[in-house]
């Protein structure tokens, strides 16, 4: 993709970042409310974002110009931060400002608001730490996101419609149908662009500038938009924070693909996520393939081999078991009323000795198995009806089950 360059911030870093981005409303009542009356108050000069000069700045100084409490902490205003606010599908980053933990953050408007377990002074200037652990785990799943996106809608002609980056997975909405073999060769390609370690460019853009940049965006945007640029893979209006450079993002790989509102709804796994789900499911794989004598790249052959086994060995066992439920038969046949006690049974072994016996006792036969007040149960009285019976014996064996009028099972 080829983006025709724009008007330029004057960055720190490679990052460029947008003065006026869009920004969802604050979900919290209580911390809307206090920017409200801060809003009314004395005027606030805007914060300064270094979260966009800088996405790797892990410490930062700033002046505490707002400090309140509110619902759940103490709602703080900074002049700058380079903590990120919940937005565009990516959580916030949380950390301490001086001596207090930094419990959310959220933006209104141009306001950054940190809730934080501590006040601070206001006036005073504190020392910020993000987790950086959290940052960069967020910048891998969003960039890497990007570039299967960006991959998967070139492929497919469609588009990305929803995003939400989670606590174990990250879930991508696309308006097309999308089967998970066609994901294979995105994730062969995406991963070979990982490994090329492109460089990430981020520009901001506005009117006609804007208008000469093929992008991705779910709707149109107007002002300084900020555009994320992942060469020959993705070009996206975006609000998030990135890695520097492709080969930050480690591994991408994708879980699952399913139907979803017309279209598909993919499950990712980038970076380090990748990295502990392949390493837990390896290990997981190799005591499987210990247990079966197999090794490792043969586990899913030796597990067919014993299923097929055990599928040959209940097969047998059920032959055996009809020919014991036949001589049992035999011995009550014309007795009447049966009550039989049998250890080890399955409920379907239940069913088929009640039935067998049923057939020929010329009563009503009632089998059981199980131990220590926990048991199966199976009915039969041919041509008859036990409905009463069994509500009865229910209720007084504190029991459950049901069926037709002349055979229930239960337990």
């Amino acid at each position: 993709m080829k983006i025709r360059k724009g008007r330029k911030e004057k960055p720190r870093s490679p990052y460029r970042y947008s003065e006026n981005r869009s920004t969802p409303s604050l979900q919290n009542e209580a911390a809307h409310a206090t920017i409200e009356k801060i809003s009314q108050g004395d005027r606030i000069m805007e914060v300064k974002k270094l979260y966009y000069e800088d996405s790797h700045l892990k410490e930062f100084t700033a002046t505490v110009t707002d400090c309140r409490e509110a619902k759940g902490g103490w709602a703080v205003m900074l002049d700058a931060t380079a903590f990120y606010p919940t937005g565009g599908g990516q959580e916030c980053d949380l950390g301490t400002l001086g001596p207090a933990n930094v419990l959310d953050v959220k933006e209104q408007g141009e306001q950054i608001l940190h809730l934080c377990d501590a006040p601070l002074e206001v006036g005073s200037t504190v020392k910020g730490a993000i987790d950086w652990a959290r940052r960069f785990d967020h910048m891998q799943q969003h960039s890497g996101e990007h570039i299967c996106s960006g991959m998967i809608c070139e492929k497919f002609h469609c588009d990305n419609v929803g995003f939400h980056m989670g606590a174990d997975v990250v879930t991508i909405d696309f308006n097309a149908e999308i089967t998970f073999d066609a994901l294979r060769e995105i994730e062969r390609r995406a991963n070979e662009y990982i490994y090329e370690n492109h460089p990430i460019d981020i520009q901001t853009y506005r009117g006609a500038e804007l208008d000469a940049v093929d992008y991705r965006s779910k709707k149109a945007l107007e002002g300084d938009v900020r555009i994320v640029s992942f060469p020959g893979a993705d070009c996206c209006a975006c609000c998030g924070t990135h890695v520097l450079s492709s080969g930050q993002v480690g591994i991408v790989k994708f879980l699952s693909c399913q139907p979803f509102r017309g279209g598909a709804r993919i499950e990712l796994l980038c970076g380090s996520r990748a990295y502990r789900y392949l390493s837990a499911t390896w290990e997981q794989n190799l005591h499987i393939a210990q247990s079966l004598s197999a090794k490792p790249t043969e586990s899913f052959a030796a597990v067919s081999r014993v299923q097929s086994e055990l599928a040959e060995t209940k097969h047998r066992a059920a032959a055996l078991e009809e020919r014991v439920f036949a001589t049992v038969a035999k011995e009550y046949e014309g007795c009447g009323n049966v009550l039989l006690f049998e250890d080890g049974l399955s409920t379907d072994g239940v069913r088929r000795l009640c039935d067998a016996v049923g057939s020929v006792c010329g009563g009503r036969c009632a089998v059981f198995s199980g131990a220590d007040g926990a048991y199966k149960y199976a009915v039969a009285l041919p041509d008859g009806d036990l409905r009463a019976f069994t509500k009865e014996m229910n209720e007084a064996l504190h029991g459950r089950g049901g069926g037709k009028p002349f055979f229930v099972q239960g337990s």
